[in-house]
């Protein structure tokens, strides 16, 4: 029981943690990435659908201020344009023929600190994953305990473990928080 809850708490703990390094992407440092757009819900073909922009195109940096999107179906070009203008994210959006040409503007200091609070939340949002994976996982434990299924040793021993495993996502968040914050205020 004592490596199935260790190697369960890790895996949970994990997809906490991708989901906010997922999380961390959409925070525009002023360098092209194509999770900037990839995520953005475009109205298409008339309005009978809502995809997102990756499941309508193909992305690709051209060069550190531009995104190249361009659509499978060139039918659906003006869709996307519409969609990523509509988006609010302050993006140039130009269309060359059958591409859109994105072009990210350069960040204030402003914006650039405004963006690095942003991201001292996201990771504390992330740590409150994992704390509450902790704690799932610590009443899983003190159930088995309160059945008789582990001796009290056995449950403390696990909650050190499960403590450890908590402190190594907590540092990996941030450690994470800490590069994006680094590549913000990289001007």
């Amino acid at each position: 029981m004592d490596a199935q809850i260790q190697q369960q708490t890790r895996n949970k703990m994990d997809k906490a943690f991708s989901v906010l390094r997922e999380d961390f992407g959409t925070v525009k440092t002023g360098k092209a990435n194509p999770q900037l757009v990839e995520n953005i819900v475009i109205s298409a073909y008339n309005g009978t659908a809502r995809l997102k922009v990756l499941e309508l195109a193909t992305i690709h940096v051209q060069d550190h201020q531009t995104i190249v999107i361009t659509p499978f179906d060139s039918s659906v070009l003006r869709d996307l344009e519409k969609g990523i203008s509509d988006s609010q994210m302050g993006l140039g959006i130009a269309v060359d023929g059958t591409n859109i040409r994105v072009s990210i503007p350069p960040l204030t200091q402003e914006r650039r600190e405004e963006f690095v609070k942003l991201i001292h939340k996201k990771a504390e949002n992330g740590k409150i994953m994992i704390r509450q994976v902790r704690q799932e996982f610590n009443e899983e434990v003190g159930k088995a305990k309160k059945d008789g299924e582990i001796s009290e040793d056995d449950e403390k021993r696990m909650e050190k473990e499960i403590q450890k495993i908590t402190d190594e996502f907590i540092a990996k968040i941030d450690e994470a928080s800490k590069a994006k914050e680094q590549e913000l205020m990289t001007v």
